[in-house]
């Protein structure tokens, strides 16, 4: 009788799962807070390319706004939009362009803007000014030109502004100011106050 080989089954060597090396949770924590502060970090220069920040620093816009109060400054508003008359806007000081100043939107290029008997006129026309502390005890006539701004204080007597110094180049315009953050119980939304002329 012949023998018939037989293929048996190759038994293949079983091994053991290795069991995964266990963190350690100094290192676990460490990534979690490695992760915090870089969703942190991306969010702030995020937030920062849109918004700016600034403090008003003296009494030049009260009624409105309060020495010590801190606002959130819309930087795209004049990049997406064009100059609105009333708008609170945050720009660097023509003198000294290291200092932002807080003021009010009153001329925009190619306005005649003149001040008599406390009263202002844009383009010849009587602007009622609700927000203004007391009408203003100077009196002045300014041609804004091209790509330049007038801005006033609501605060009038009481504001160095365009009154005094001169033009804003639209280019030193940060932004719209769009809200008081602090202190936190004087939060609001500034109100848009729009400035017509015919």
């Amino acid at each position: 009788m012949e023998n018939i080989p037989v293929n048996e089954p190759q038994v293949s060597e079983i091994t053991e799962p290795t069991p995964k090396e266990k963190k350690s949770p100094i290192m676990g924590f460490l990534w979690e807070v490695f992760q915090t502060l870089a969703m942190a970090l991306l969010l702030f220069f995020l937030v920062d390319t849109f918004v700016a920040r600034a403090r008003v620093e003296n009494i030049s816009m009260l009624p409105n706004l309060q020495p010590g109060q801190f606002l959130l400054v819309n930087k795209f508003a004049y990049r997406w939009g064009g100059l609105q008359r009333g708008d609170v806007i945050v720009f660097h000081y023509p003198p000294d362009p290291g200092v932002d100043y807080v003021k009010r939107l009153v001329g925009v290029p190619g306005d005649d803007v003149r001040m008599q008997d406390g009263q202002l006129f844009i383009n010849g026309q009587a602007v009622k000014e609700a927000y203004i502390t007391s009408p203003a005890t100077y009196t002045g006539e300014w041609k804004v030109p091209p790509d330049m701004i007038f801005a006033l204080g609501d605060n009038r007597d009481k504001s160095s502004d365009s009154h005094s110094w001169g033009f804003v180049p639209r280019s030193d315009l940060v932004g719209k100011v769009i809200l008081v953050y602090f202190p936190l119980d004087q939060i609001k939304l500034l109100n848009d106050t729009i400035i017509t002329t015919p």
